[in-house]
């Protein structure tokens, strides 16, 4: 089981001991609108980067200008993903069927981007699960994905995925770490 980091991991622990299966990280970032970073344009991860060209073109963002985002982006997913893991290598996934858990999709980058990453790892199948996502973000991910989980699918605009929380913290790199330690006791 991967949890997509940060928030994705705080759900995917209770997902891991539910199951009783292994719990990894995935790191992926989004990539910002530049002035509305909270909007996406797309997403990174290692090795696995999706950019939407056509959302580029129409609000004229320079490609000097996500290449720089994406350059930033991408070096924060690589720190990261070594001080998440530190030493240990990643879980191996090859052959495997590998459950990709996030605390809800907005735009849905970040789950493709999670998806692609995972699959150049060879994985038997890649399946995802969320709690909350809008019915257009569901079917833009499904692609990627041998299923999709989803709990409560809206179609709601604007859609926020912490409304859907009664506590939703922005989880700090520490909280990471603690979480994965506890998984491996």
């Amino acid at each position: 089981m991967l949890g997509l980091a940060r928030g994705g991991v705080i759900v995917a622990y209770e997902v891991a001991r539910a199951l009783g299966a292994p719990l990894d990280v995935l790191v992926v970032r989004k990539i910002g609108v530049p002035g509305a970073e909270e909007f996406a344009m797309g997403a990174t991860a290692a090795g696995s980067t999706l950019v939407d060209a056509d959302l580029v073109r129409r609000l004229r963002i320079p490609p000097a200008v996500v290449d720089a985002i994406v350059r930033r982006e991408t070096a924060e997913v690589h720190r990261r993903e070594a001080l998440y893991r530190g030493a240990r290598a990643p879980l191996e996934v090859k052959g495997r069927t590998v459950l990709v858990v996030d605390d809800g999709l907005a735009t849905g980058y970040t789950a493709i981007a999670a998806s692609r990453m995972v699959r150049k790892h060879l994985p038997r199948s890649v399946v995802l699960a969320v709690p909350v996502a809008t019915a257009q973000t569901l079917q833009f991910v499904e692609p990627e994905f041998d299923q999709v989980h989803c709990l409560i699918s809206q179609d709601s605009s604007p859609f926020a995925v912490a409304s859907f929380y009664r506590h939703f913290p922005d989880l700090g790199d520490a909280e990471v770490q603690t979480i994965l330690q506890q998984h491996k006791r």
